[in-house]
Order: structure tokens, then C-alpha cells, then sequence
């Protein structure tokens, strides 16, 4: 059935669709009022950062340089004559003095022969004396034309061959003797010997290769290390300077460490430098000496050797962590100035000392350095320093080294 159009209902919508209308703007405007006077989120607050204020203070310049050590004295022991090993007379790896008699060797045939020298010195002698009677009896006669004056000369001609005789007699004696002594091979040093190479009965000559034993004085043991010629130039240079003073009475002090981690009780110190640079690697070779009381240290040990080079008694440190780098290497640290304003401030930090850097250019004493909460500063903003010092606590019985002297410094400054 068609619907038919009725103008009164038509007339009755018309007010309602309009009512809708307006309550619906009343409540858009409603809304927007609200939004109009709703917080756009929290406030703004000033980023709150660590920093350490810059306090000059002493640190002991260190190195630490590997390699091996060695006996102050090494002395083979080899045979000097030709014999068979009769006797040994020491006990492998004891203690042996300078002299002590070590292996014996067959006497026989050089007792002999000494005992030959012995009986033609004595006939030389009594030629000589023979002939020094019949020269003197000729210079009377001669005096006289009892005797030609040939038969004169003839006399002190024999007498000077027989004195020239008992000259070279002598020395056969004397030769002999020091083949028989060499039958007993003694320690040439006094230290602590090694394994024997040869046993009872073997043979040995004067010209063989292989040492019968070594000896080794421990006592005191070196330790040769090589540093790059760069680095002992820029020592030099801080030490003419005053920057670095030496850190012990005879210069450098050194500290061992060994394989096991541990510091070696007893110090030792740097005796020199090798006046020559190596020309394939550019490095200096520097000796240390260590005093070795308890035999503790070895020949051929691998050890590290801390090497305390000098003082520095105005140091700058920074943490290694509040310190940036460049792709070029260039370093640089953020700064907060008298108005809490962040800076980026370059300096030069080419040292470590522990967990620092050594500053040598772009601090001074007062700066505030950012050690922490550097995420959350950019340069030119305006932050909230907050003073947090750096606590490096030294390990419990370590040595006063270079790392653990920065960090006391740095935790009580």
C-alpha cells in the first residue's frame, strides 16, 4: 500500500531533529571549554647530574712491562782436561760455593806427569849448579891463562843453557800441576747448580760442547723489559721539566707481579737503560734488579714488572667514564659552569692511572666535571650538579702502587 505524505507529521520532526542539533553543539562546546583548561602533561624540571669538582693531588706514574727473569750470574761448568769421571760430588739443585769441588776426575795419569816434571826440574837445577861451579872456576884460571879463553866462554855458555833449562822445567812443573788441579772441576760461582749432565764413568775433554752442570747465582735476579722509545722521551721530558719527580732514593722503584697475580714481597729498582734503540721494533731495553732472600724467584719466570717511574705531585684525574672521544681520537669532558650551564670542554688525557685519566691540558683546579647523569645534559642546558665523589677502595694488603694511590687521592679529595 502506498504511503501517503502527511503535513502534520512532517511538522512535528522538524522541532525535534532541531533540539537534537543544539545539544549536541552545547555539549562540543562543553567539551572544548574542558580541554581548553585541562594541564598538558608534568612540569618542567631541571635534569639533575653527578659531578666531581677537580682537586689537584699526588699520583705515582706507573708502567707495566712483562718478561722474564734472570740469574745476575750464570756460570757453565765444563771440563779442562781429558779424563774419565770418577766421582760426583754434589747433589743436583742444592746450594753450591765459589771453589767447592764438584766432580772428580781420573788423576792418574796427570799425577804422573807431575811427578816427571817434578824429577827433571830437579835434574836441570843440578845442572845448572854444576855449571855455575865450573864458570867460576874458569874466571879464576882465565885470569891467570890457566884455561883458554875459549874453553872460559864455552863454560858460560853451557850455564846460561842450563839456567834456561831449569826456566822451562819450571814451567812443565808448573803446568802439570794445573792439569793435576783441573782433575778436580770446581763451582766457578757460588749459587744454586743444576742437573748433572754426565754421570759416573762417562768421558769428557777440554774442548767439549756440552757443560757438565750449570751454575746459577740467584741471590738477586734480573728482569729486562722494553718500552717504545716515545714513551722514555716523554718521561725525559717530564722529568726535566718538574712535572715528574724519580719516586725512590736511587730512582725508579719496581714491583713485581707474578704468573699467579700476586705482588712479589720485596721491591726491586731500575738500573739503567740500554743507550741504543732497538731499529726493528723502536723500543729501549731497561734491567731491573730484584733481591731474591728466599729463593722464591726463578730463572726463566714469566712475571710483570709495575714500574714506578715518577711522582706527580699537582695531578689532574678524571674519571674514565665522564671522559668522551672523538672518531680522531681527540677527548673531551662535560663541564658545569658557575651557572650550572653544560659545556663541552676539550682536554687532553693520553694516561691512565687505575680507573682515570690523567688530565695534562684543558682542566684546572675547581672545575665541575659530569661523572654521571651525562644522558641526560646537552650543552648549554641548564642543570642540577650534585657533588658524588668516586670511592675506589685499594685492595686489601696491595702495595702503595699507582692505581691504588689515584684512587686514595681521588676518594678523599
Amino acid at each position: 500500500m502506498p504511503t501517503l505524505f502527511h503535513p502534520y507529521a512532517s511538522a512535528v520532526r522538524a522541532p525535534r531533529f532541531a533540539l537534537l542539533a543544539a545539544t549536541v553543539a552545547a555539549a562540543t562546546l562543553m567539551l572544548a571549554a574542558c580541554g581548553d583548561n585541562a594541564p598538558h602533561g608534568p612540569p618542567q624540571t631541571t635534569p639533575e647530574v653527578g659531578v666531581e669538582t677537580i682537586k689537584p693531588h699526588t699520583v705515582v706514574s706507573n708502567t707495566e712491562l712483562s718478561g722474564r727473569l734472570s740469574a745476575i750470574r750464570v756460570a757453565e761448568v765444563r771440563p779442562q782436561v781429558e779424563g774419565i769421571i770418577r766421582k760426583r760430588l754434589f747433589t743436583e739443585g742444592s746450594q753450591v760455593a765459589a771453589g767447592a769441588v764438584l766432580y772428580q776426575i781420573d788423576a792418574t795419569s796427570y799425577q804422573a806427569t807431575y811427578d816427571q816434571a817434578i824429577g827433571t826440574l830437579a835434574k836441570a837445577v843440578a845442572t845448572a849448579n854444576a855449571a855455575q861451579t865450573k864458570a867460576t872456576r874458569y874466571a879464576e884460571l882465565s885470569k891467570i891463562q890457566g884455561v883458554s879463553r875459549q874453553d872460559y866462554d864455552d863454560a858460560l855458555a853451557a850455564l846460561e843453557e842450563a839456567r834456561a833449562d831449569v826456566l822451562a822445567d819450571r814451567a812443565a812443573l808448573k803446568t802439570a800441576a794445573i792439569n793435576l788441579g783441573y782433575t778436580k772441576v770446581v763451582a766457578p760461582i757460588s749459587g744454586r747448580i743444576g742437573k748433572s749432565n754426565v754421570t759416573e764413568g762417562a768421558l769428557v775433554t777440554a774442548e767439549q760442547t756440552t757443560a757438565l752442570a750449570t751454575v746459577q747465582a740467584t741471590s738477586e735476579m734480573y728482569l729486562d723489559v722494553t718500552r717504545s722509545s716515545a714513551d722514555w722521551l716523554r718521561l725525559q721530558k717530564e722529568f726535566a721539566s718538574g712535572q715528574l719527580q724519580p719516586s725512590g732514593a736511587d730512582g725508579a722503584v719496581v714491583h713485581l707481579v707474578m704468573e699467579d697475580g700476586s705482588t712479589y714481597a720485596h721491591a726491586g729498582k731500575l738500573l739503567f737503560s740500554d743507550i741504543t734503540v732497538d731499529a726493528t721494533t723502536g723500543s729501549v731495553t731497561l734491567r731491573c734488579v730484584f733481591p731474591n732472600p728466599d729463593g722464591v724467584l726463578l730463572p726463566g719466570m714469566f712475571v710483570r714488572a709495575r714500574l714506578e717511574e715518577g711522582v706527580n705531585h699537582q695531578a689532574i684525574t678524571v674519571p674514565q667514564i665522564a671522559v668522551s672521544r672523538a672518531s680522531d681520537g681527540s677527548a673531551s669532558v662535560l663541564t658545569v659552569g658557575a651557572d650550572n650551564k653544560v659545556a663541552q670542554t676539550p682536554v687532553t688525557a693520553d694516561t691512565a692511572s687505575g680507573s682515570d685519566w690523567i688530565v695534562t691540558n684543558g682542566l684546572k683546579a675547581g672545575d665541575r666535571v659530569i661523572v654521571s647523569g651525562s644522558q641526560q645534559a646537552r650543552t648549554g642546558a641548564v642543570v642540577k650538579p650534585v657533588e658524588t665523589p668516586v670511592e675506589m677502595p685499594a685492595t686489601p694488603g696491595a702495595p702503595a702502587t699507582a692505581d691504588n694511590a689515584a684512587a686514595a687521592s681521588a676518594a678523599h679529595s
